[in-house]
């Protein structure tokens, strides 16, 4: 009997609101990633908010209270499109969000 192993390389990227904004509601993150044509699904559980894109491996873990959105985290799976990434990055940047990395804040675009 052979085992097999396979590892999926994953990658965290924050992406967040920035100091000088307001936080967005959820439906329009939403939205923002309907428009760039990524077919979504969200799903609320217990610990927390999950967009998954269809057909892909990268989810988007999401801050929600009360209806509104600051910060999630893109956990893109390298295996996925390469057109998936940008384009979940010009839905954040068309609402104003930001990157943020160990260096500090960047733009998306």
């Amino acid at each position: 009997m052979s085992r097999f192993s396979f590892t999926v390389a994953v990658m965290d990227i924050t992406v967040s609101v920035s100091d000088s904004s307001n936080p967005n509601t959820l439906r329009s993150v939403l939205a923002a990633l309907r428009a760039q044509k990524l077919e979504i699904k969200h799903d609320h559980k217990n610990w927390g908010d999950w967009i998954r894109l269809d057909g892909c491996e990268t989810v988007i873990s999401i801050e929600v209270t009360h209806g509104l959105t600051s910060s999630a985290t893109i956990e893109h799976c390298e295996d996925d499109s390469e057109d998936v990434l940008p384009a979940i990055y010009r839905a954040f940047d068309h609402i104003g969000w930001i990157g943020i990395d160990e260096d500090g804040e960047y733009q998306l675009l």
